[in-house]
């Protein structure tokens, strides 16, 4: 497959996004969690904010190339980041927390670590299938003329 095919798949796209997403949004949350001192909550929230706003940006133009206009997208794109926030964040800090429980070695003080990491997996996983499917849909006449990425 060549270059130029692989750039057209929307997923590959979504993760080329997600990695600078992901520098922004971990790289605040991990600050505002350990040297801020903020809560896992806040540290989270406002981490993800600051990424979403670059997301937004990248996968309306670069990924998934809409042109839905920012009135009805951006409603959108923000409800499906909420919805993955608090799910894929919520099992996260459940599944570190459990983690730090069952296995002795590691430190209950890494369990919000841990969950972060566990979180942002699960979130890039349902934030792309939201965004492709909810917040970018291509509308109908561009499904018609076969406009879909």
């Amino acid at each position: 497959m060549n270059a130029r095919k692989l750039l057209n798949l929307s997923f590959v796209r979504f993760l080329m996004v997600g990695v600078l997403n992901t520098i922004v949004g971990l790289g605040c949350i991990f600050l505002l969690l350990n040297a801020a001192g903020l809560n896992y909550w806040l540290s989270t929230f406002l981490g993800n904010s600051i990424g979403a706003l670059v997301s937004y940006v990248l996968n309306k133009r670069f990924t998934f190339r809409s042109n839905a206009r920012v009135a009805s997208s951006l409603w959108r794109f923000f409800a499906v980041i909420l919805v993955c926030y608090f799910l894929s964040y919520g099992i996260g800090l459940y599944g570190g927390t459990a983690l730090t429980a069952i296995v002795p070695a590691i430190p209950g003080e890494w369990a919000h670590n841990i969950a972060v990491l566990f979180g942002s997996g699960l979130y890039t996983v349902l934030n792309y299938l939201g965004q492709k499917y909810f917040a970018f849909r291509p509308s109908a006449q561009s499904r018609q003329a076969g406009e879909i990425s």
